[in-house]
């Protein structure tokens, strides 16, 4: 029997099957654009995911390339997941990680890191093409003053589907019955999935939150059209199946709802607006330590 088993939506008094559509803010940083989709106006968190940011597509010349100079975090998990190129990770804590499409960088921030993220030298010299998402994951409260730690995955370690013309890989979470090795505090889903013309797949249900960010493509849900660049937002009832119109690129999250409320300032989450007070006082008081490797430059707290 397929893991892919397609159901139509399971609330006929719904107003359509996407009960929210988030259209990202974007920034051109020059070399290339980045789109936001959470946290928005209308949608703070799906599940733990309380940052959703898409980089590229873009094309770097031979010379250049990415370079976000060390900053800090604390309060939070985040997820580097590359569609194409290459970024090379530094820490506080020493690590030295380069980080290929497939495969995932999950730095548990907790109660405080610093991490830098460039084109690596060998990537910079012959030029690249580079896209990626990049997502912030809220701690549980019992774990948001945690140590920090770095956990890099290959993608052969991930979980990999294949259904005709439907692949997924679960990156983060579980879901279709298989769990990614990568080790949480939340139950969640995050998956990849690329989907030929006129194939589909349903969403999970075992997951009270959900939403898929379309990467590229078009795809169509309950009759209705959504273009690439949207995130689109379902009610925890409903019964999913997106169905592709074009060759398509999608990131599917969600998860249960955090556990409370979280502040977001800058590059700080937490639960307590004190505790970010105190984030910005060690930040410029240099208290993060440096980034072994990257200590010549670092990015000021903002005024």
């Amino acid at each position: 029997m397929s893991w892919l088993t397609d159901f139509e939506p399971g609330n006929p008094l719904a107003n359509g099957a996407v009960n929210l559509v988030v259209e990202p803010g974007v920034k051109d940083l020059g070399s290339f654009r980045v789109r936001r989709a959470l946290p928005s106006v209308n949608r703070r968190m799906v599940g733990p995911f309380i940052f959703l940011d898409h980089m590229g597509p873009a094309v770097f010349e031979p010379g250049e390339g990415m370079d976000v100079r060390p900053h800090p975090h604390i309060g939070l998990a985040t997820l580097t997941y590359l569609v194409e190129g290459g970024i090379r990770h530094r820490d506080t804590l020493g690590t030295l990680a380069d980080i290929v499409p497939g495969d995932v960088n999950w730095m548990t921030a907790g109660r405080g890191i610093a991490h830098s993220e460039r084109t690596a030298p060998d990537l910079r010299a012959s030029g690249l093409r580079m896209q990626g998402i990049q997502s912030w994951i809220a701690l549980p409260r019992a774990h948001e003053e945690d140590e920090p730690g770095f956990f890099h995955h290959d993608a052969a370690q991930l979980p990999h589907l294949d259904d005709a013309g439907v692949r997924l890989r679960m990156i983060v979470g579980h879901g279709y019955g298989v769990r990614s090795p990568v080790k949480t505090d939340w139950s969640m889903l995050y998956a990849d999935v690329a989907l030929e013309v006129g194939r589909s797949v349903p969403l999970p249900d075992e997951h009270a939150e959900r939403a898929v960010y379309v990467v590229d493509g078009e795809i169509e849900i309950a009759g209705e059209a959504y273009g690439a660049h949207r995130l689109l937002v379902f009610r925890p009832d409903d019964r999913i199946t997106v169905k592709a119109t074009q060759q398509s690129r999608l990131i599917l999250l969600g998860g249960e709802p955090m556990d409370g409320p979280r502040h977001v300032w800058w590059n700080f989450v937490h639960s307590s607006k004190d505790r970010i007070e105190g984030a910005k006082a060690d930040w410029r008081a240099g208290r993060f330590g440096t980034v072994p490797g990257d200590e010549r430059e670092f990015i000021p707290l903002p005024d």
